[in-house]
């Protein structure tokens, strides 16, 4: 690969480092879609002995590539996302990948073919790893950031994904868990007041 059109790759992956997410970190700033993005990318690394019949490689290769699509039209939070918005983003993303030099943009391509399919185990891992990254830094950042509804999103997002395996369905009970205790001590404390 020419080496100007990989800076021109990386100033493109850089607006992610700028593009906030809905969800706050637990020092109370606003995460960025990047530091998501690496947080799934260090759990698949992590993880990767749990899954030995998987291409961890390729897990992490997807979780680092998941939401490129966002340097385009920002991050749009799950529970307001539209058909219409997945559609742009998605649209505006294979165009950007098709320009790329090969063989980059025919892996990048296949790689999202396969993710949203989601009938791999390595597809079906990196999207249960986004869900349960999203809960997990929810129950890192203070609960007064926290809308109404996403009260019962902690309890309950992501389970469909982890349905299969064992060890994802343990993982989520865990952090279902934190949440439990995290809207407690909230309850408790505001009943002291």
């Amino acid at each position: 690969m020419d080496s100007r059109q990989l800076l021109e790759m990386l100033h493109l992956a850089e607006r992610l480092k700028d593009t906030p997410r809905h969800c706050y970190t637990s020092g109370g700033r606003r995460e960025s879609v990047a530091e998501h993005s690496w947080r799934i990318a260090l759990m698949a690394y992590w993880i990767a002995d749990e899954f030995p019949e998987a291409d961890m490689n390729k897990v992490i290769r997807m979780c680092l590539i998941h939401d490129l699509g966002e340097a385009f039209t920002g991050d749009i939070p799950t529970f307001v996302k539209t058909s219409t918005d997945e559609s742009k983003e998605e649209t505006l993303l294979f165009d950007w990948v098709a320009s790329l030099p090969s063989p980059v943009s025919q892996d990048m391509r296949a790689l999202y073919d396969e993710m949203l399919a989601l009938e791999t185990v390595e597809a079906k891992i990196y999207k249960s790893l986004d869900k349960l990254e999203a809960v997990i830094a929810h129950n890192e950042s203070d609960i007064a950031t926290w809308l109404p509804n996403e009260y019962d999103l902690q309890l309950t997002y992501g389970y469909d994904m982890v349905q299969f395996s064992p060890y994802l369905k343990e993982l989520r009970d865990a952090v279902r868990e934190e949440s439990l205790q995290k809207i407690e001590t909230e309850s408790t404390q505001k009943g002291r007041s």
